[in-house]
């Protein structure tokens, strides 16, 4: 054994060629919701993987763990299709929905997320948050799977988009590049508290507004615009917009 070898054999092992694991895992899920083919001929392939990740991970009652995350997968598609629909119906670049389902980043990570999301209620927290990690690094969306979201869910472009743990997203919500829903301080002891906020149903949040707390609520059919940064709720219907003077000018020859 080399030297290096004894050296680091002092350290605790955590696993890390699980990355990979749950890679193909997370792929092979999204996969079995759209692809009646792949279902068909991969669906025990898909749960194996599932059981050799909670056997790395010590968790108990995988069999369990698999029936109860597995019933969920009908709601699960229900509610994609409603998202798919959403989006086709609000950018007017979508030609039909398999563009959407097929080259769409935004579907892609809400797909994850309400997959990740479901294996978080289900205490599953180490699973879930490395699917939303696999999903961030190939999309550049970042969406806790503890967070609330509800249907018809909306993400034009996505890039940058940061949703904390703890916020809750109503009906009808669309949001743009660049936005963070996100806490308005970073503390250890805050961990079982509300720290990111709630968005009513019909808000549009226009990219790179930044909205901050537990407490903030955007009330219903409000327009968030670009580059905002929101500290305190905003009653609904309202209209919140960032100023800032432009000037053009004529260049000299």
């Amino acid at each position: 054994m080399s030297t290096l070898s004894k050296n680091l054999n002092q350290f605790q092992s955590y696993n890390i060629c699980l990355k990979d694991t749950v890679k193909t895992f997370t792929k092979g899920l999204f996969y079995m919701l759209f692809d009646e083919v792949y279902r068909d001929k991969n669906k025990l392939l898909v749960k194996d993987t599932f059981l050799k990740i909670t056997a790395k991970l010590q968790l108990k009652h995988a069999e369990t763990l698999w029936q109860n995350f597995e019933a969920e997968f009908v709601a699960i598609r229900e509610k994609l299709d409603l998202d798919a629909i959403a989006i086709e119906k609000n950018d007017p670049a979508a030609k039909n929905l398999t563009q959407v389902y097929l080259a769409y980043p935004g579907f892609h990570a809400i797909a994850i997320y309400r997959l990740s999301h479901a294996l978080y209620k289900l205490n599953s927290f180490v699973i879930s948050r490395m699917m939303s990690e696999h999903v961030h690094g190939l999309t550049g969306i970042d969406i806790h799977p503890g967070a609330t979201i509800g249907e018809s869910f909306y993400i034009d472009h996505g890039t940058g988009i940061v949703i904390g743990e703890t916020a809750i997203i109503k009906k009808n919500v669309k949001i743009y590049q660049g936005v963070t829903l996100g806490g308005i301080q970073i503390n250890k002891s805050l961990t079982n508290t509300k720290r990111h906020p709630t968005i009513e149903d019909n808000v549009t949040i226009y990219a790179n507004a930044t909205i901050l707390g537990g407490a903030i609520v955007i009330g219903a059919n409000s327009i968030i615009g670009a580059n905002v940064w929101i500290t305190q709720s905003v009653p609904a219907n309202s209209l919140v917009t960032y100023q800032t003077e432009i000037k053009i000018r004529t260049r000299k020859k």
